[in-house]
């Protein structure tokens, strides 16, 4: 009976845990969903400072996000997430202004995975 009980607490603890690159949203950032190939939403408003970016992948290829600045310089990219993964994507201290934000995989951008970035 104690070891059933002792099952039955680490099954719940690892359950609360989650799993490999994690599946909780942080709280106060932006979910942005990639998949082939576009992003949901296309188009992303956020405040200056640290952004913090919820990538979903949704799609059946690898995808990232990258940031590229009005003088078509990349400021930012995140790790590339696997197909069915999620991962949180830190910027820190970006200025507002206007950018452009694609996927930095081979052909990708081309196929017309990209969208825009407004920073107030």
């Amino acid at each position: 009976m104690k070891a059933a009980a002792v099952g039955l607490a680490m099954v719940a603890l690892l359950s609360a845990c989650g799993g490999g690159s994690g599946s909780n949203q942080p709280a106060g950032s932006t979910q942005v969903t990639l998949s082939e190939y576009k992003f949901a939403p296309s188009s992303l408003t956020v405040t200056h400072g640290k952004v913090i970016f919820w990538l979903v992948n949704s799609g059946n290829l690898a995808h990232d996000m990258a940031i590229r600045d009005s003088s078509n310089k990349t400021i930012a990219t995140s790790d590339v997430i696997s197909a069915g993964d999620s991962k949180e994507f830190d910027v820190n201290d970006i200025a507002a202004g206007n950018y452009g934000i694609y996927c930095s995989q081979p052909g990708h951008e081309v196929a017309g995975m990209k969208g825009t970035l407004t920073v107030t």
